[in-house]
């Protein structure tokens, strides 16, 4: 950086000085507005790019669907298009009608997502309450979500599911969700006993930048990445198909989320 001394300073050096600190003065004086107006037009930063926190819960009221204070979006209360999920004390599940039913009416997944503004990188984590016998007839799925959005028939998102059975044909996949009913596409299959869900296991699923990793009781199972969404708000699901009138047989006993 120029300093500048006034000292000994006389004479057409005197003069120099003065000029040029009018001309300095005029161009300040002359500019100065347009810049004003361009510091204005910065953006600021968005609401959404804040740290949302940690939210945690054991769902202990009974609520179809669940709320939880108004804390929860439905998949038919706000989505329409897709089914809600219900709780029982200390239980989550959810509320789909199963059956052998027709695309794409069969892949109205249960879905909840929390409210509010959530940062990117987000890591979901649930424990699975399952008294359902293995039967490779039955697809029964518990579900956690990433960067998900609902609103009326429109559902975008990372889902992460576990088939409730431990049978040679369970399964942990990935997906994403892209809009209207039946629209979805899958990211990353695994099939085997390993991949399928026990009472008491806990599955975790994060989104870190582009990736998406999952874990079955603390062990890396899976790992893919996708690039379409960058923000939305993390959430649990369930999934049914094959049967009917056995949603409570397989859900959630508790959940956390956050996105620090």
């Amino acid at each position: 950086m120029s300093q500048y001394s006034f000292m000994d300073v006389s004479g057409q050096k005197f003069k120099l000085v003065i000029v040029s600190a009018l001309v300095a003065l005029v161009i300040v004086v002359w500019f100065w507005p347009p810049l004003r107006e361009g510091v204005a037009m910065l953006p600021m930063a968005s609401a959404s790019t804040g740290i949302h926190g940690a939210y945690t819960t054991n769902f202990p009221h009974p609520e179809n669907p669940i709320s939880e204070g108004g804390k929860w979006l439905n998949g038919q209360s706000d989505g329409l298009d897709w089914t809600n999920v219900r709780t029982t004390p200390g239980f989550a599940f959810g509320t789909e009608l199963g059956g052998k039913r027709p695309e794409p009416e069969k892949y109205d997944d249960s879905a909840a997502l929390l409210t509010g503004a959530w940062g990117p990188n987000q890591t979901v984590q649930a424990t699975v309450h399952r008294v359902n016998k293995d039967d490779d007839t039955i697809y029964q799925e518990v579900e956690l979500r990433l960067r998900s959005a609902l609103a009326p028939h429109n559902s975008t998102g990372y889902e992460v599911m576990f088939r409730c059975s431990k049978s040679p044909k369970a399964y942990v996949q990935v997906a994403r969700w892209d809009g209207i009913l039946g629209a979805f596409m899958y990211l990353k299959q695994a099939e085997g006993s390993q991949y399928g869900v026990a009472d008491g296991d806990v599955v975790k699923a994060s989104m870190i930048g582009k990736v998406i990793t999952v874990y079955i009781n603390g062990v890396q199972v899976v790992q893919t990445s996708d690039y379409l969404f960058t923000g939305g708000n993390p959430g649990i699901g369930f999934y049914l198909d094959g049967t009917t009138g056995v949603n409570s047989q397989c859900g959630f006993s508790s959940f956390s989320a956050t996105d620090k």
